[in-house]
């Protein structure tokens, strides 16, 4: 770690190595009046849309703004794609030997939230515009898909879209195995001795007979439960490992009083939504009481206490040979299975973070000295000792306050600075209305205009929230978070009163932006930044740390803090480099990386192809996990049955 420099970079628009930074957008120049039929304006769309894009040499061209954007997940390629501009739209039209694979669009009219409407299309509500939910059909499958129509000033007020929004949703002939598809649950008109459901289930977890795992899954949290779920209803075979001796330990065995930061309504997992009893913020530990209870009724096979220990790719077979060791029933078993495919799903990011070259970290003689994920809560009987806390995002601020409430004098120490919302303006300025409790009031970042019966379920919300391409949302998030800011002033100033530095994000884009740039460097108060205004945490601010001391830490500025405990809250590492670990060098350096964005805006690598032939990241959070698992499963499916290749783009 650096001794001295502080870098020059603000910490807020630090970006991760190869991303590339969103494109300013700005808003076409268009008047709406209100007085618009809005059922015909998308209607006559859809049906030039229809007839344009499938005549010989199908073209955007009078159906798109100029500074519009398509963005688009596995219906015109088998990739993510956000294109800007009618003539990016052409040019991939134009690599598509067989034209345009969406074969139709229709207007969704089965709910009140997807009808044709006119919504605002910026935050102030200045730019209003048509919005409606789409249906639509692909050579392979079926879809959904958005649109936000806007009048073309430049073209006699013609309307054209602002943005498009087409994803992928099931592959026709293999649709999940759910709903009037579900299984009978009993057979008939056997001639032979029959298993019943405990025995099948016991034989599956457990690989017996012949049976291989198309997919093999690293790690059991929210990334491996999602993506398990999905496929199982696409009928895939998969197999989760997890070194931990139980689901969910991931969370249970973390700090003492970890509450996730997001709320309940954004946080559902696939075909099985939390009770509505649920709390808000949910604790650790109830969260892996809840992944143990989803992988029983969804039937997920998994294997904990199992680690990974050798692998190998066949480029001619295109598949693995990997060796298990597992700890089962006592005994210790060692298993080959050659699976087709890997998902890495290791965390929302990778492994722990700790600065380990830090002068002096061997000479420590204080109580305990950890990485925030090893922290399991403060030791009893410990009124008046000293902590220190290196990082100031949100595992720092938990594990401060659960110090003092334990009666430890509390040093946070923030290197850079950081970005602060409170969680009820989180949830009023960027959630209400479309993942809340009601559907009162929409939220200022996604506008509906549905009445409050109308309240999106979670999968009319996915659509709705992911449709908005990064480009887009981060313009939209810029007047968010200054509203947000505005109605958070007073905590915040208490703050900067107290030394401790604020930032807004990259250019000013808040904590979603934050998140997707560089996974971290924020923190949704949940109750600590009130006690780091009233001075009851202590806030070491803008220096590194040059050494650790047998009882304290000294900074670059030479000021020494004595310590008790010190806990590098300093976030995680890059998930290539957890690949490396455990599948070695020549897979690490073929895989392409990881978070970020790529030239067009999408996440790089994560939820799609890697860069190396049968192996995919996947990470986020619980609602990333939900809506992208699906995304995932599909592709891997459609490698399966031979709709998508290894060389297709």
């Amino acid at each position: 770690m650096a001794t001295a420099a502080i870098h020059q970079v603000p910490s807020c628009n630090r970006m991760l190595p190869g991303s590339h930074g969103l494109q300013p957008v700005y808003y076409p120049n268009s008047t709406t009046s209100t007085a618009v039929n809005s059922e015909k304006v998308v209607t006559d769309w859809v049906d030039r849309f229809n007839n344009q894009v499938h005549a010989a040499g199908s073209s955007g061209a009078g159906l798109f703004l100029k500074g519009s954007y398509w963005r688009d997940l596995l219906c015109l390629t088998w990739d993510f794609h956000t294109l800007n501009g009618p003539e990016k739209i052409d040019s991939l039209f134009k690599t598509q030997s067989r034209g345009c694979r969406i074969k139709s669009l229709t207007v969704d009219r089965t709910n009140n939230v997807g009808k044709p409407q006119m919504v605002p299309i910026s935050f102030d509500k200045d730019v209003k515009g048509v919005q409606s939910f789409l249906n639509l059909d692909t050579d392979v499958g079926r879809g959904r898909g958005l649109v936000r129509l806007l009048p073309d000033s430049e073209d006699e007020g013609k309307w054209k879209a602002f943005t498009l929004f087409t994803t992928l949703e099931e592959l026709r002939g293999y649709e999940e195995i759910n709903g009037e598809r579900r299984p009978m649950g009993t057979e008939r008109n056997s001639h032979s001795p029959r298993k019943n459901w405990k025995e099948k289930r016991i034989a599956e977890e457990n690989l017996e007979g012949d049976l291989q795992p198309t997919v093999l899954i690293v790690g059991s949290g929210q990334g491996g439960l999602s993506v398990a779920a999905r496929l199982k209803q696409l009928g895939v075979t998969s197999l989760i490992v997890d070194l931990n001796p139980r689901i969910g330990d991931n969370w249970r065995d973390r700090y003492h009083q970890l509450v996730l930061h997001d709320a309940v309504w954004y946080d559902h997992m696939p075909y099985l939504n939390f009770p509505s009893n649920w709390p808000v913020f949910t604790p650790k530990d109830k969260l892996a009481e809840w992944f143990e209870i989803y992988a029983k009724v969804m039937e997920l096979n998994v294997w904990c206490s199992t680690s990974i220990t050798a692998s190998a790719w066949d480029e001619t077979a295109r598949s693995w040979t990997v060796e298990l060791e597992r700890n089962h029933n006592k005994n210790k078993e060692s298993r080959t299975i050659h699976p087709r495919h890997i998902i890495q799903a290791t965390g929302a990011s990778g492994e722990p973070y700790f600065p380990s070259n830090i002068e002096g970290l061997a000479d420590f003689r204080g109580d305990r000295l950890v990485h925030s994920s090893k922290f399991d809560g403060p030791q009893p009987h410990s009124n008046g000792k000293k902590a220190v806390i290196v990082g100031s995002c949100n595992s720092a601020h938990d594990i401060a306050q659960d110090y003092l409430e334990n009666e430890y004098e509390v040093t946070m120490v923030q290197r850079s600075s950081t970005l602060v919302i409170t969680s009820q303006s989180l949830i009023d300025v960027t959630m209400k209305g479309v993942y809340s409790e009601d559907g009162n009031e929409s939220s200022a970042v996604i506008r509906l205009t549905h009445p409050p019966s109308a309240k999106p379920s979670v999968e009319d919300a996915d659509l709705i929230n992911y449709s908005v391409p990064n480009p887009v949302l981060k313009l939209l998030h810029i007047d968010a978070t200054r509203e947000m800011m505005k109605r958070d002033a007073p905590i915040l100033r208490g703050l900067l009163n107290a030394g401790f530095a604020l930032d807004s994000g990259p250019d000013a884009s808040g904590l979603m932006m934050k998140y997707l740039h560089r996974g971290g460097g924020y923190y949704i108060d949940v109750g600590a930044s009130q006690l780091i205004a009233d001075r009851k945490i202590k806030i070491k601010q803008g220096q590194e740390i040059s050494r650790i001391n047998a009882h304290s830490v000294t900074f670059a500025d030479g000021e020494e803090l004595a310590a008790d405990e010190i806990i590098f809250a300093t976030g995680y590492r890059n998930m290539r480099e957890t690949a490396r670990e455990i599948f070695g060098d020549e897979l690490a350096d073929r895989v392409a990386d990881v978070w970020g964005f790529d030239e067009e805006g999408e996440t790089r690598s994560m939820w799609r192809r890697s860069g190396h032939p049968g192996f995919w990241f996947f990470g986020g959070n619980l609602a990333l996990c939900r809506y992208y698992s699906r995304r995932l499963a599909l592709q891997i499916k459609a490698f399966e049955v031979g709709l998508m290749k290894y060389e297709d783009v």
